[in-house]
């Protein structure tokens, strides 16, 4: 379990619990279907959770692109590492959604409209705001990156000895993306990672879909561009309020 490895796997999990609760909630004929906005960001916090659990002694579990340039940038990460991250984080989140889109096969022949199909993979904005919607994925992703910055081992002191709090440790970034979806991803879909938007739409582009929509590509520069600007700007304003 190299750390591009771990970035795979970890991303792999992120993207299969991810899109497959998008799937279970939008998809007809699943016993999901139908269940909501909470489903889906407590399902996407869940599978953050478990992505860095498995990563993170490995790689640090950054599964996202974003996160990797916002540390490296606030020079917590070695520049030098940042492609072959992100080069992994790709290849998790395309493999998961392919793995998504063969599970729930079925569902997807059985949903007519295809942009629901689409929003299984990638995100797309509720109301199309182009310089709205890429300061919600610019304020999402700066919450998360800024938060990550502040974070300290999950560990408990005692008087003798300090003990870790071993997978509890994953639970504070499932936390404020859990919050981050139920806050601010109503209006984008809170893409919030350049690979979790990216990746599965090329998925969508490539895999047979009974009458598939549009890929969105018009879009699909915002949930890219948007992360990045916010995990730097979270890394300067982190640096500057050392």
């Amino acid at each position: 379990m190299t750390p591009f490895v771990a970035e795979i796997v970890g991303t792999f999990l992120l993207m299969l619990m991810g899109c497959g609760v998008n799937a279970n909630v939008s998809l007809q004929k699943t016993y999901g279907n139908g269940s909501g906005w909470i489903v889906i960001t407590t399902g996407w916090a869940f599978a953050v959770y478990t992505g860095v659990v498995v990563a993170g002694p490995h790689s640090g579990a950054h599964l996202n692109p974003a996160v990797t340039i916002g540390l490296a940038v606030a020079g917590e990460f070695p520049v030098e590492s940042i492609a072959s991250y992100i080069l992994a984080q790709f290849i998790g989140a395309m493999l998961g959604a392919f793995a998504v889109w063969l599970i729930n096969k079925d569902h997807f022949d059985a949903t007519e409209d295809g942009n629901t199909k689409r929003g299984v993979f990638c995100n797309a904005p509720a109301i199309p705001n182009i310089p709205l919607n890429l300061l919600t994925e610019i304020l999402g992703t700066f919450v998360l990156v800024f938060a990550v910055l502040y974070f300290t081992d999950a560990v408990l002191s005692t008087d003798n000895a300090i003990i870790g709090l071993g997978s509890l440790g994953a639970l504070p970034v499932a936390l404020i993306v859990w919050g981050i979806g139920l806050s601010l991803g109503g209006t984008t879909g809170y893409a919030i990672n350049p690979a979790r938007d990216m990746g599965p739409r090329i998925v969508h582009a490539l895999v047979p879909i009974k009458n598939k929509g549009s890929n969105g590509w018009g879009y699909s520069w915002v949930p890219v561009v948007g992360p990045i600007l916010g995990a730097v700007l979270a890394a300067g304003i982190a640096m500057l309020l050392q």
